[in-house]
């Protein structure tokens, strides 16, 4: 019987529960994988201290489980982040975002030692932008970002009817080929009003778990 996509899921998040440390804190992303990772890490929550969670939807999921969630000013630097991508390559550059947690998702990467990818084989990619781009705007800066954004060559979207955990809008950017994606992060980031954009390249994963047909795939920046 062939494997669905939420086999594959499965999969690669039983294989990142090899990459957790006994007694540590846990950087849990956000999303569909990320909620099947939560669900091993409940097999395993006598062995860890805790979880920082990068959206309130994950902290739910984890406190449902009997799983403590720290916030990461208590938890200091985390051993391991894991999470999923909407799209990535495999230069370990992802576009992140399109659950709309990807501040917090960044933020919670930028403070773990590895991050582990997990998502299934659609998600890789040669190059990045067929998947809209999110990017996380203060909202009097909605106008001025998305006319910015069509300078660059995109399609700004406003997520409807959507706010972040943070309390701010998103830009979906459609018809971006991101063939520098180190540079383009730089660039929207130096945009007055952008929070933080959805490419994490400078910050890209240190090793993916790929779900595939024939099993879970390791590649490794």
């Amino acid at each position: 019987m062939a494997l669905t996509q939420d086999d594959m899921k499965r999969a690669v998040a039983q294989a990142a529960i090899a990459y957790v440390p006994n007694d540590c804190i846990v950087g849990v992303g956000t999303g569909s994988t990320a909620n099947f990772f939560i669900d091993e890490l409940a097999r395993i929550k006598n062995k860890i201290r805790g979880a920082v969670a990068s959206s309130e939807a994950s902290a739910k999921r984890l406190q449902g489980h009997g799983i403590e969630v720290l916030s990461l000013n208590d938890a200091g630097d985390l051993p391991v982040y894991v999470d999923g991508a909407d799209e990535i390559t495999r230069h370990m550059h992802m576009v992140k975002g399109g659950g709309g947690a990807l501040t917090r998702e960044k933020i919670v990467a930028a403070a773990s030692q590895k991050f582990i990818c997990v998502c299934d084989a659609s998600k890789l990619v040669d190059v990045l932008g067929k998947f809209p781009l999110p990017i996380e705007v203060i909202p009097m800066a909605r106008s001025y970002i998305a006319r910015e954004l069509v300078k660059l060559g995109g399609q700004p979207k406003l997520r409807e009817g959507f706010t972040t955990d943070n309390g701010n809008v998103i830009l979906d950017v459609h018809n971006l080929q991101i063939m520098n994606p180190v540079e383009l992060e730089t660039t929207l980031n130096q945009l007055a009003g952008v929070v933080t954009n959805g490419l994490f390249a400078r910050r890209g994963a240190d090793v993916l778990l790929l779900g595939t047909p024939d099993g879970v795939r390791t590649l490794t920046a």
